[in-house]
C-alpha cells in the first residue's frame, strides 16, 4: 500500500487530462415539462401508498394475532366442557352406585322383614295350637268334673277354678 509521502511529490498538473465522459453514466433529470407541484404530488401519493401499505400489514397481522386469541379461547372452553362433562359423568356414576347399594340394602331388609313376618306368624301359629290344646284339655277336665258331679249328685260350689290361668 502506499503511503501520504509518495503521493505528496505528484504534481497534479503534470499528469496527462483523463477522459471521464465514458466513467460515468449519464445522469437522468427531471422532465422541464412536469412542474415542482406534480413532483411533490407524487411524492406525497407514494408516501400515502406506504403508510397504507404499512396500515394494511398491521390490520393483517392483528386480524391474525386475534384468531390465535379467539382459537386459544375456543380449545380452552373445550377443554372446561370436557373437564365438566367427565366430572358430571364421575359423580352420576356413584350416585348410580349408590342407589345399586341402596336397593340391595332395601331387598335385603325386605327380605329380613318378611323372615321376621314368617317368625312372627310361626310363633302364633304355636301359640294357637297351644290354646287349643289347652281348649282341649279344660274340655275334657270340664266333662269328667262333670261325670263326676252326676255321679255323686253334688252340686259344683263355685265357678270354674282351672280356667285361672
Amino acid at each position: 500500500m502506499a503511503s501520504p509521502e509518495e503521493f505528496s511529490d505528484v504534481n497534479p498538473a503534470a499528469s496527462p487530462p483523463v477522459d471521464n465522459r465514458k466513467a460515468f453514466a449519464k445522469a437522468e433529470y427531471p422532465d422541464a415539462s412536469k412542474s415542482p407541484g406534480q413532483t411533490l404530488d407524487r411524492d406525497i401519493a407514494l408516501a400515502k401508498l406506504e403508510h397504507e401499505k404499512k396500515l394494511s400489514f398491521i390490520k393483517a397481522w392483528e386480524d391474525r394475532e386475534k384468531a390465535k386469541v379467539e382459537n386459544k379461547a375456543e380449545k380452552k372452553h373445550f377443554k372446561v366442557t370436557s373437564w365438566e362433562n367427565s366430572k358430571k359423568a364421575s359423580l352420576e356414576a356413584q350416585l348410580r352406585k349408590i342407589e345399586e347399594q341402596l336397593e340391595r340394602k332395601k331387598a335385603e331388609y325386605a327380605e329380613k322383614m318378611k323372615n321376621k313376618e314368617a317368625l312372627i306368624h310361626k310363633q302364633a301359629e304355636e301359640k294357637r295350637a297351644i290354646v287349643e290344646a289347652k281348649k282341649g284339655e279344660w274340655l275334657f277336665k270340664t266333662e269328667q268334673m262333670a261325670d263326676k258331679y252326676r255321679s255323686t249328685g253334688h252340686v259344683p260350689k263355685s265357678g270354674l277354678r282351672f280356667f285361672r290361668d
